[in-house]
């Protein structure tokens, strides 16, 4: 048994002619037609309309973004995947611990950085009006 019609093949012959014409128009925006999969569509559809024998069409797919979720789920509960947390958890406290250590005395030795700019500039003042009052 076929799946289309001859009318409904005939419909979708004369739309792709429109389309290579350049005459086919999307229905919604008014478009020119130039994706030859949208031209069968559209041929179809207005075989639909007409009553021509076509397949319903195709539902909507579903996300696959919950499917992984679910499959992640699912893979969890295993033995080694535990394991694994166990250690990742050991391990980061380390390095954190390691990172405050790092960062503190950064920290001090950009206040003595900072700290003794501030008085060379004062005592480089100082010496100029000394240099200045015994000139004069």
């Amino acid at each position: 048994m076929a799946k289309y019609s001859k009318k409904s093949q005939d419909k979708v012959e004369k739309t792709m002619h429109e389309m290579h014409e350049g005459k086919l128009k999307s229905g919604r925006s008014g478009k020119k037609v130039s994706n030859p999969k949208q031209a069968i569509a559209i041929g179809l559809s207005e075989a639909r309309k007409e009553g021509a024998k076509v397949p319903k069409k195709a539902a909507a797919k579903k996300k696959a973004a919950p499917k992984k979720k679910a499959a992640a789920k699912k893979a969890a509960p295993k033995k080694r995947a535990t394991a694994k947390k166990a250690t990742a958890k050991k391990a980061a406290p380390k390095k954190k611990a390691a990172a405050k250590r790092k960062a503190t005395p950064k920290k001090k030795a950009a206040a003595k950085r900072a700290a003794p700019k501030k008085r060379a500039t004062a005592k480089r003042r100082a010496s100029t009006k000394k240099k200045a009052a015994a000139k004069s």
